[in-house]
């Protein structure tokens, strides 16, 4: 039996925004506590969509705060799935801008969320995502390699937690 195919368009998970002045922080933009939990909100719909079984946030990385959201712009966050592996998958999420009173609008953030599903069997069967946007296409090429890099890192990570002092 092959596997299912989704296209990311398939998994895409849209939260709109308007920032208030609860959001902001000492500098008056939104609080970067605040997008993380966003993030991870809207992300975990996209991951949703595309297996349909429990699953946990794993990690945040490459979490990139391009341009500050302030008082009288709204938020838009996209997030789509662009790979998946024996038991887990990546989520990219970028946060986009809008201006309200001139309609100007900007890139804010990007991120990629991993999550690892938890539901029986201990190896479920992922989608194959396939990728039809240009956007898409190219962060897609790059899955293989974050993959890796996870990987290295969750290695790196198992040293460092051997050496923290838990005093």
């Amino acid at each position: 039996m092959s596997r299912r195919q989704l296209t990311c368009q398939d998994t895409l998970s849209i939260t709109n925004h308007r920032v208030f002045s609860s959001d902001l922080n000492e500098h008056d933009t939104v609080f970067g506590g605040q997008i993380l939990y966003m993030v991870d909100n809207t992300s975990s719909i996209a991951a949703s969509r595309a297996v349909r079984q429990v699953q946990v946030t794993a990690t945040m990385d490459h979490m990139n705060f391009i341009a500050p959201f302030v008082m009288q712009d709204a938020m838009v966050i996209e997030s789509y799935v662009t790979g998946t592996s024996n038991r887990s998958l990546e989520v990219f999420v970028k946060g986009l801008g809008e201006h309200l009173l001139t309609g100007e609008r900007f890139v804010g953030f990007t991120c990629f969320v991993t999550f690892v599903v938890m539901a029986n069997p201990a190896n479920p069967e992922l989608p194959i995502i396939v990728p039809e946007s240009d956007e898409e296409k190219f962060i897609c090429a790059g899955y293989q390699d974050r993959l890796v890099e996870r990987k290295q890192d969750r290695a790196y990570q198992k040293d460092l937690f051997s050496h923290l002092n838990l005093n």
